[in-house]
């Protein structure tokens, strides 16, 4: 184990000038031979480059090394790392860059930005299986490179940001009113249902060989498919096949821990834990048409409770819309279910129609936070899920009890899904209905108007 004496003065460069927007109009100007265009670098190969060494799952940060996917600097030379960092929103990144509001070698100043309270460190940090999926030292990337940054003149930046902040949400407030949480001014602040919640974003940081393995296939098949499937969009992932670590164009995670962080991984405490896959419109703007904001809160709810009963509560929150089809194939979905008869029978077999397959969430990856957060048993597991609850068991951590949720809680438009889900494999404590009886769970339906 290393522990870490932030040294904030040496780690943290001074603010460069500000670049002032280039806000004029310009008339379009075509990409000829003549442009800067034309010299761009495509690609580059093993023969002509320096990559700086990474080793995947050392202990020592110095002996692993930095992840370092930026072109800037000298980083087309030396880059260990395929892709872009800030994941889904690299090309706001680039598109910044582009319009000459953001100077492309802006040296970030990382003062009074280190982590807002420790995630100790974990054996499973050290190795080359149990986390694939992201950065081990991606929240001290500013203390334990700067030095390697400045002296090979590369872009190293954090994938990892850990701070604290306070929760308002109407559900607390009202299991306040309603006696459900008590006010204990340190996890529940006031009667208003405030939370004190401790956060950890992670970007995802692939170690293709080990994410291969996770899913069956080979590293090449795996590169093969990530190149093609995008349109080219990484070329290194065919040319070089000696850089191993993948920065993603994808969405990352949350981590909101409810009581003392460092009780997540001690084994003696009492731990609950809900997985959270996105969906905007029942999260953010409250659709009835799936569970998702109720089971959500419910599994804030029930995270607080077992903080305040001595352990602590984390919700994983996943950046994977539309079970990671995204909302526009959800919204084909749902026009394609309500126009034809929304049926729990059918529910599954329209999203297959349109997208092909039912899911593409792939929990695989998904325990890798839990690993380096340190837990190695969930008491109570707020999902039904079984994709979910397979990948964390077959990962090593046992789960003691799965929590449903609440008959109550779920709306009339959303009995389709749900018992659909229970029929397919979801975890219940109530009845599994049948092919047949599913075709008599129908949600509501509409038909356009001329």
């Amino acid at each position: 184990m290393h522990p870490v004496d932030i040294n904030v003065e040496a780690a943290t460069p001074a603010c460069g000038p500000a670049v002032t927007p280039d806000v004029s109009i310009s008339k379009e100007v075509p990409v000829t031979k003549a442009s800067p265009v034309e010299s761009t670098v495509l690609t580059t190969y093993p023969e002509d480059s320096k990559l700086i060494p990474l080793n995947w799952g050392e202990s020592s940060p110095e002996v692993r090394g930095p992840i370092v996917a930026s072109r800037y600097k000298d980083g087309l030379l030396k880059h260990n790392a395929i892709g872009a960092h800030s994941g889904s929103y690299c090309v706001y990144h680039a598109l910044a860059v582009g319009s000459h509001q953001l100077d492309p070698n802006y040296l970030a100043d990382y003062t009074n930005s280190q982590p807002a309270f420790t995630i100790p460190e974990q054996k499973t940090w050290y190795n080359k299986e149990d986390i694939v999926a992201m950065d081990v030292f991606g929240h001290l990337t500013p203390f334990f490179y700067d030095e390697v940054s400045k002296q090979e003149n590369v872009d190293v930046r954090p994938t990892i940001a850990i701070t604290k902040a306070h929760m308002q949400l109407l559900e607390m407030k009202d299991a306040v009113e309603n006696g459900r949480l008590q006010v204990d001014g340190n996890v529940v602040m006031n009667k208003n249902g405030d939370l004190n919640v401790s956060k950890v974003a992670i970007e995802p940081v692939w170690y293709l060989p080990g994410v291969a393995k996770r899913f069956g296939t080979t590293e090449d098949e795996l590169r093969k498919a990530l190149f093609e499937d995008t349109n080219g969009m990484y070329p290194e992932l065919v040319t070089r096949p000696d850089i191993k670590v993948f920065l993603p164009p994808i969405g990352g995670c949350t981590a909101y821990i409810f009581g003392d962080p460092k009780n997540v991984s001690d084994p003696n405490k009492e731990l609950t834990v809900r997985v959270h896959d996105e969906c905007n419109g029942s999260d953010v703007f409250g659709s009835d048409i799936c569970t998702c904001r109720p089971y959500l809160t419910y599994g804030i709810e029930e995270a607080v409770k077992g903080a305040q009963n001595g352990g602590a509560g984390v919700v994983i929150y996943f950046r994977k819309e539309g079970r990671a089809l995204g909302e526009v194939t959800k919204y084909l979905v749902y026009n394609a279910r309500k126009r034809g008869g929304d049926t729990a029978a059918e529910y599954f077999k329209r999203t297959e129609c349109i997208a092909g397959v039912r899911d593409m969430r792939f929990q695989q990856l998904m325990p890798d936070v839990l690993k380096w957060l340190g837990i190695s048993k969930i008491d109570r597991m707020i999902s039904m899920s079984n994709m979910k609850y397979d990948a964390i068991v077959e990962q090593g951590i046992p789960i003691l009890e799965r929590v449903p949720i609440p008959d109550e809680l779920i709306p009339p438009d959303s009995r389709v899904e749900i018992d659909a889900k229970i029929n397919s494999g979801y975890f219940t404590k109530g009845k599994v209905m049948t092919t047949e009886e599913l075709k008599n769970v129908k949600g509501r339906e509409w038909h356009d108007v001329e």
